[in-house]
This record gives structure tokens, C-alpha cells and sequence, in this order.
């Protein structure tokens, strides 16, 4: 628990009321009520220090005590100065929390490869915010910093990170569906992290800007810190071991863990040096984005790009192909955690080794896999000046286990195909081995549909018996049942399949 007390340290101010008076009092009021969360040991050890100091609590952490009470093989050296957070009562029963996370120090970590060490500084930073114990939250706070700088140092590799001025907003209220709804979005200049390796320079990314932007809709935040009060009170085996049913409750409890988080970080000029040139990206965008413990559950993730160059490691015929922009979607859907997570909240027994066994995990994977999730392509797009690529589909997995085969169904669009054509037969001209793409691409061509703006479009169906069709038309019949005779020669489709999933080339679906 020591290892995590730096992070509960801000999310467990949590005295009442009536303990606002600032005195000697509320002071060990504070601390009692601190220790559910970190230990009592961290207070009677000096890790933990309440002070009163004005009309405010003081409250300091030594990060050197915490790094003592680990193994020293594992952490011979630690250097960093205390921590400390000011905590002023409000008299609503919320507090004002201040502090100043400046800081430089080091520490080495001993593994069986060798001794790895880091070093970091933090300039001029500083945080305030308003804390709500009643939210187990932050209901609004803000941070800032000049500066920021890493060195990583291992056997053969030495890694330096570093970002310039930074910001972030963070905001919360109680949610409608139980819970918090947060808020935090953060943004710094000049990213940039360089790698080397015996003293060579292998690989650096760097970027003017980062901005993160984090939403999470009723979260759970208040049975997040009764688990992390439990797992305190429970640090000896045996005592998990007996109280396990309360441990169930609380997990339960703490379900569905939150409605949904979304997340999109954003890089600005962004430019990943290498061994074989420089990659390169006006604005490089990744977003999340998560359900909670839910019987319906989505998956979301996305990247986004503009601006794209490449190094010049590709020939120079394929400069016409490689893309400019990109806008990818995939994840998932109709993905049931919390069957899977009641289950197995219910079936686990610590006084069995293992708690779960292995019969019941193949159990929940069938159950799992039973309520048919899918992978999901969501509408997306490649492109340069001469092409775009729009592309969406679906998978699924209906078979049973072992032998569980996609059912797939994909939609392509491409425009300015015959341009690539051309380009291609252009190339061919002064490079003859790119001759050789040309009948391919006009074979492709040949199973295309022509929408009305002009556009070819493939709808591509794979079935779990093995059939394959293109626009309808059948590349490869169904794999032969066991016992059943393969291709009776008759030039029928054996089968069983008329062919006749083809969407009717309706590309107007993809709105590219």
C-alpha cells in the first residue's frame, strides 16, 4: 500500500463536517480518517504527518520512508524531497487543496539485467483545487508547470523525455445514474522523447503540442475507495481469506465501475525520427472511448491523421500510393462484461488454488463468446490527392470452440482507381518490375461494382463454413462438412450458398 499512497494521498481527504475546526483535534481527526486509506502504520511510522498551520492542515508525505520499507535489492537508491498538500475546510464540508509538486530527485531499481536509474525534475508546479468528500472527487482544480524533464538509464539504453509549459482544468458533479460525471482536459508544449542505444541516437518523437481531453460519465468513485479501504484493512492473507464475502459485496458494489470514458489525445507538428528517416504529421489525433461493466458494452478507438510524409525508403513509383490523411474507426460491440464479471464475482473462492477453475474460465468464455461480439470497422478513410479508400464492415465469431470462424462482412469504395491505374502504367515505363501490379489492379477492378458518382465499390462476404463472395459473385464455396464429398465437378455450387449477400452495391451506406 505504500507503493500507492502518492495517488490516494488526493483522493482521500475525507474528514467530516464536524472536524473542519482547524486544530490539534481535527488534525488527528484528519489522520485517523487518512489512515483507512493508506494504513495505520503510515502514520505511526512518520510517513504520514499531519500539522496544523494556520488556519489550514499541512498534510506531508516522505517518500523516502515509503521507498525504506521496500526490499533494498529492488530499490537501492531513492532521492526525492517530501511531499506535502495544504487542506483548508470550507465549511460545507468540501476542502480547498493546494500544493506545490516542484520537485527533483532520483532512484535506481535493481532488476537481474543490470542497475536502471532515472532522474526528474518538475518546475514551478503548482495545483489547487476543491475537493468533495460526498463525490469522492475533485468538483473543480487546476494545474501548471514550466517544465518537465526525464532520464531513463538502463544497461545499454538511455531515454530523456521532456515537455515544456503545461496546464490542465479537471471538473466533476454528481451524476444522474450514481456516481461522478469527470472532466479533465491538459495541454503542453514541446513533447519530445529521444532514445538511445549504446550511445546511438535510434529513435526520437517529437511535437510542438499535446492536448488531452478525458471525459468519464458516472464513475464509481466513492466504492473505488471502500475496495482500496479493504484492501488496507486486509494486507494478511488469512483476513481475505475470511472476509471474502464482504470483499464480493464491495465488488459488486463498485459495478459497473462507470457508465463510459472517452479519451482523445492530440499531437501537433508531430515528427518521429528513425533509423531510416523521418515520419512526419501536421496533427495526429487517438481516441478511446469505453463502456463500463455492461451486458452491451462498445469499444471505441480511432486515429486520426493529416499532413502525413514518409522518408524517401519507399520507391519512388509509390510516393502516388502512400496516403496523405487517414481517419481509422474500429472496436468492438455486444461485448457482455458484466455477465462474465458477476459470474465470476460469485464463483471465485480464495481457499482454492487457483480461486477459479480452469473448467469454469472455459465455461465463461463460452458463455462469452455465445452472446456473439462483434469487431467492428466503423466508417473510415484513406487518401492522398489522387484517391480516397472508404472502407466498414463487421466480424463475428458464431462458431463454437475450437473451430470458431469469422462471419465478415466489409464495404470498400475507392475513388480515383483508374488515376492509380495510370499512374502505375506510368511508373511501369522507366521501373518494369511495377509492370507486374498492373494486371492485378485491373483483375480487382474486374470484380468492382461502378456506383453512380463514379466510385468502385467491393462488398466482401465471409462466412463461417469458408465461402467467399465478392459484389455477390462466389470466389469460394463452402468448405466441405466432415464426410462430405469436395467438388463434384458439375460446375454447381456445392455449397449450398446462392450468392446473394451483396448489399446491391448500395455505397451510399459508407457517405464517403
Amino acid at each position: 500500500m505504500k507503493c500507492v499512497f502518492p495517488f490516494v494521498l488526493v483522493l482521500a481527504v475525507s474528514a467530516p463536517a464536524w472536524g473542519q475546526t482547524v486544530d490539534s483535534q481535527g488534525a488527528k481527526q484528519l489522520s485517523d480518517d487518512l489512515s483507512r486509506y493508506v494504513g495505520k502504520q503510515a502514520i505511526n511510522e512518520g510517513i504520514l504527518k499531519v500539522l496544523v498551520v494556520g488556519d489550514a492542515y499541512e498534510i506531508t508525505f516522505d517518500l523516502k520512508a515509503i521507498a525504506a520499507g521496500l526490499p533494498k535489492q529492488d530499490l537501492p537508491k531513492f532521492d526525492f524531497p517530501p511531499y506535502t498538500l495544504v487542506v483548508k475546510p470550507r465549511g460545507d464540508g468540501s476542502w480547498d487543496v493546494s500544493s506545490d509538486f516542484s520537485t527533483s530527485g532520483s532512484f535506481e531499481v535493481g532488476n537481474p539485467d543490470g542497475q536502471a536509474s532515472a532522474q526528474i525534475a518538475i518546475k514551478d508546479g503548482k495545483f489547487t483545487g476543491v475537493y468533495d468528500p460526498k463525490l469522492a472527487a475533485f468538483t473543480s482544480g487546476a494545474s501548471s508547470m514550466a517544465g518537465m524533464t526525464m532520464t531513463s538509464r538502463m544497461p545499454r539504453q538511455v531515454t530523456d523525455f521532456s515537455v515544456g509549459s503545461g496546464s490542465s482544468k479537471f471538473s466533476a458533479r454528481e451524476s444522474a445514474k450514481g456516481g461522478v460525471d469527470l472532466n479533465l482536459t491538459q495541454a503542453v508544449a514541446d513533447f519530445g522523447e529521444t532514445v538511445k542505444i549504446d550511445d546511438r541516437a535510434v529513435g526520437a518523437i517529437k511535437a510542438s503540442d499535446l492536448a488531452v481531453d478525458v471525459t468519464a460519465k458516472a464513475i464509481r468513485t466513492k466504492p473505488f475507495l471502500d475496495l482500496l479501504a479493504f484492501a488496507v484493512a486486509h494486507e494478511d492473507q488469512d483476513r481475505v481469506k475470511a472476509d471474502q464475502a464482504e470483499l464480493k459485496a464491495l465488488l459488486l458494489a463498485a459495478l459497473p465501475l462507470w457508465e463510459r470514458i472517452d479519451g482523445t489525445y492530440t499531437f501537433k507538428k508531430l515528427a518521429i525520427e528513425t533509423y531510416a528517416g523521418d515520419f512526419g504529421a501536421t496533427q495526429l489525433s487517438t481516441a478511446f472511448g469505453a463502456d463500463g461493466i455492461e451486458q452491451n458494452g462498445k469499444l471505441d478507438y480511432a486515429i486520426k491523421a493529416s499532413g502525413l510524409t514518409f522518408p524517401q525508403i519507399f520507391p519512388g513509383w509509390t510516393a502516388t500510393l502512400l496516403p496523405t490523411d487517414i481517419d481509422l474507426n474500429f472496436g468492438g460491440a455486444n461485448i457482455d462484461l458484466d455477465s462474465m464479471a458477476k459470474k465470476a464475482i460469485e464463483a471465485f473462492d480464495l481457499n482454492r488454488d487457483p480461486p477459479l477453475s480452469a473448467e469454469f474460465g472455459d465455461q465463461l468464455k463460452a458463455d462469452f463468446m455465445a452472446k456473439t461480439p462483434k469487431v467492428v470497422i466503423g466508417h473510415s478513410t484513406v487518401k492522398n490527392k489522387d484517391m480516397e479508400i472508404a472502407l466498414e464492415g463487421e466480424m463475428t465469431f458464431p462458431g463454437q470452440a475450437p473451430e470458431m470462424k469469422p462471419d465478415a462482412n466489409l464495404t470498400v469504395d475507392v475513388a480515383g482507381f483508374d488515376k492509380v491505374v495510370a499512374n502505375l502504367q506510368e511508373a511501369a515505363k522507366s521501373e518494369p518490375e511495377v509492370g507486374q501490379y498492373v494486371p492485378a489492379a485491373l483483375m480487382v477492378k474486374g470484380f468492382a461494382k461502378t456506383l453512380p458518382d463514379g466510385r468502385l465499390e467491393w462488398v466482401v462476404n465471409t462466412k463461417a463454413d469458408g465461402s467467399v463472395t465478392v459484389n455477390g459473385v462466389m470466389l469460394k464455396p463452402a468448405d466441405p462438412a466432415v464426410g462430405d464429398s469436395v467438388d463434384d465437378g458439375d460446375s454447381g455450387d456445392d455449397s449450398g450458398n446462392d450468392g446473394g449477400d451483396d448489399n446491391g452495391g448500395a455505397g451510399a451506406k459508407l457517405n464517403p
